[in-house]
């Protein structure tokens, strides 16, 4: 009877142990990967083009052009404003902006901190741990909590200058909620609608964006093209 006890003790102790272990933070995302295509697409992913509009209360609404191709590192975004077009580039250890001054383009180099937030955003559009362990960022897992009255799984991907914390749907995979924190400045991303991209991978195309510099809520719509030729015309100074 006492032997009995200590077996159905320690069976408890065991359970409890596994039931508070966190899940890894390469599960997380692997789970991720298969509820947006599957991580076989997501390794296959070269380029992409990125079409954004954002409009928020007593701010002028513009639009976003993003083109990305990951094996030269190189990203080039376009900025419209009322008709106006500021071009942002990086192209291996290079970037420059061209902003329009009368009919021509004024070009001047971005400096090394702007160059590497374009860097970083080169893969947060998509999903900030794409190729993370490459990029010498550090993946742990935060633990399981409520958001919006949903289970989710937080990770927190740190590097050098960034520091993400990412919330994935414990039911779907989905990430549902990305906070940024670059230069004292936290940014949170709340994201929804999920659609499937002619390449077949699944993406947000719904976000509300909000940040504790300017702390108004911008709406964001998003449209993505994986995979499509990509004009090597856009990365030229």
């Amino acid at each position: 009877m006492k032997k009995s006890s200590m077996i159905w003790v320690a069976l408890l102790l065991v359970s409890t142990a596994s039931f508070g272990q966190k899940m890894p933070a390469d599960s997380i995302f692997n789970n991720f990967y298969k509820a947006t295509g599957g991580k076989a697409l997501w390794d296959g992913v070269k380029s992409y083009t990125l079409k954004r509009s954002y409009s928020a209360a007593s701010a002028t609404p513009y639009d976003a052009t993003v083109t990305v191709s990951l094996p030269d590192q190189s990203i080039y975004k376009s900025k419209t404003i009322m008709r106006r077009s500021f071009v942002y580039t990086v192209k291996g250890n290079e970037g420059w902006i061209k902003v329009p001054i009368g009919q021509k383009m004024d070009v001047k180099d971005l400096s090394q901190a702007e160059q590497q937030n374009m860097r970083f955003e080169m893969y947060d559009i998509l999903a900030p741990f794409l190729k993370y362990k490459d990029r010498s960022l550090i993946a742990t897992t935060v633990g399981t909590e409520s958001l919006n009255g949903a289970q989710v799984n937080q990770v927190e991907l740190q590097g050098k200058g960034i520091k993400y914390n990412l919330y994935f749907d414990a039911k779907t995979g989905l990430m549902v909620r990305q906070k940024e924190t670059q230069a004292g400045v936290e940014t949170t991303t709340d994201m929804s609608d999920y659609v499937k991209s002619a390449y077949g991978i699944s993406y947000p195309s719904k976000l509300v964006e909000i940040n504790t510099q300017d702390k108004k809520p911008v709406n964001i719509k998003s449209e993505v093209s994986i995979n499509q030729s990509v004009n090597t015309e856009l990365f030229k100074r």
